[in-house]
């Protein structure tokens, strides 16, 4: 896992733990699975909208939302990032 994504994973199982009351990432947890699914979702659309008619930043913007939304869904299912590099991995053979 990259850095990057193993670091924000901790961060999201910490919020997940200690339920900071102005944390987003406490919010979507608060608000519960269904909320998050609905997330990735919008998030989902939004990168599909970025690729097909806005720039590069903005594609990388949307998709760093939709990153961030897909591993707090992965945390709430008690899954992980590692989960899905091994899948990934699985598939490259």
């Amino acid at each position: 896992m990259s850095d990057v994504m193993r670091d924000l994973e901790q961060v999201i199982r910490r919020r997940q733990i200690e339920k900071p009351s102005s944390s987003y990432t406490t919010s979507l947890f608060k608000d519960g699975l269904e909320r998050i699914a609905q997330k990735v979702g919008e998030e989902g659309v939004e990168v599909v909208i970025a690729g097909l008619m806005q720039d590069d930043l903005r594609l990388t913007s949307e998709m760093a939302d939709l990153l961030y939304h897909c591993l707090v869904l992965l945390v709430d299912r008690g899954l992980s990032w590692t989960d899905v590099e091994a899948e990934l991995a699985n598939r490259s053979r």
